[in-house]
């Protein structure tokens, strides 16, 4: 039994990625190209590209996650003790999860928790979930200190099209953001529901983990013991949104006649795969989406990919359990945590023996000397 699709239609651009593949188009690029290895083992590159992510707004957690009002989750896969919150008014906000009196962390890692306030387990200075200190005991002890003047560090935040988004800097630009929300909004992502999530630490540089998200090529071959039977081989048509990258990848019947405006047909012959500039990911499949983010380790040869499972908000979770607990299954341990996370350290490995000073970039894998080049551009621009 499959879940029901979402019953608006697919995007004008989602529908033209389609009509293309059912043409028997496919995204390639006019050569051969090399990328220099230097990129996934130099240390000051690697500080700088941390750098120009903590400048900008970059995806961090589904809306899902997170859904209702009245919540708040730690969070700490991004490098920094962050804590998420959804406050009473259905606002999303990001804060320090540090406690304003001696910088005790206030939650956790763990799952969400429900209530309209935070009470620091170390001395009980309790703050609302819009960061604002409420309460403290012994005020006597503490003459003149301003509650006001004591709230919680906060940091930028944003929401849009079932993602929340993160930036170091509560000014920051979120356009970004924005630039994909009406594709995300035609999916029905921020009306699935949470199913699972977990976290795989890689030891590779995490444009390797990205990497292998932009190309189609590899599919066949490195996924032949999970999903490789299910995609046509290296069929895959692509466009931009800003920097973002669009793909629909053609599933083993995608020459099928179908209506490309229709959810349910589009989607039993095509994956949309999204990259999420720089560092995010979105999977769709037919009755489910995967949304990962990959974040960059202390060292240029380690990552933190965390994987995100949505599920069809509208229907019985029980009559489907089965089913997708299968599917999360085979993703998150089979096709990326055995494969393609496998896979990035593998090319590590090879990397760091430094036989190879290049990488051979073929025609079919077009969308990684984009996301080189993006990068490249933006690098050159801060220094």
């Amino acid at each position: 039994m499959d879940a029901p699709r979402k019953r608006n239609s697919p995007t004008p651009g989602q529908i033209a990625l389609a009509e293309q593949l059912a043409r028997g188009e496919t995204y390639m690029s006019d050569d051969v190209v090399t990328l220099s290895v230097d990129r996934y083992v130099d240390e000051a590159r690697h500080d700088a590209e941390k750098q120009l992510l903590d400048g900008m707004a970059t995806p961090l957690v589904p809306s899902a996650l997170l859904a209702e009002p009245g919540s708040a989750l730690a969070h700490d896969d991004s490098g920094r003790a962050l804590l998420i919150t959804r406050d009473t008014a259905g606002k999303v906000r990001i804060f320090a999860n540090a406690c304003a009196h001696r910088g005790t962390r206030l939650l956790d890692a763990g799952d969400v928790v429900e209530g309209r306030k935070i009470a620091c387990p170390y001395h009980a200075w309790v703050y609302n979930l819009e960061g604002a200190l409420v309460g403290f005991p012994r005020r006597d002890a503490f003459p003149g200190l301003c509650k006001k003047d004591n709230g919680l560090v906060e940091y930028g935040a944003a929401e849009h099209g079932g993602l929340i988004w993160f930036s170091p800097d509560p000014q920051a630009d979120f356009s970004v953001a924005e630039q994909l929300a009406d594709d995300f909004d035609a999916i029905g992502l921020g009306e699935m529901r949470f199913y699972e999530r977990s976290t795989h630490r890689i030891a590779a540089n995490w444009k390797l983990v990205i990497d292998a998200f932009l190309e189609s090529y590899h599919v066949k071959r490195l996924h032949q013991g999970s999903i490789g039977d299910f995609f046509a081989d290296g069929m895959a048509t692509a466009d931009c949104i800003g920097r973002h990258q669009r793909f629909a990848v053609g599933r083993a019947e995608y020459d099928r006649k179908i209506d490309a405006a229709d959810w349910q047909q589009l989607r039993e012959t095509v994956t949309l795969t999204y990259h999420i500039f720089p560092n995010g990911v979105l999977v769709l499949s037919p009755d489910y989406c995967n949304v990962m983010v990959v974040h960059p380790g202390k060292d240029t040869r380690s990552c933190r990919a965390e994987n995100f499972m949505l599920v069809p908000g509208d229907v019985d979770p029980s009559l489907f359990a089965d089913k997708w607990e299968r599917s999360w299954q085979l993703l998150d341990q089979g096709t990326f945590g055995g494969e393609d996370f496998r896979a990035a350290a593998l090319c590590q490995q090879g990397i760091d023996t430094g036989v190879r000073k290049e990488m051979i970039i073929g025609r079919l894998e077009a969308g990684i000397t984009l996301f080189h080049d993006q990068l490249d551009e933006l690098l050159q621009a801060r220094s």
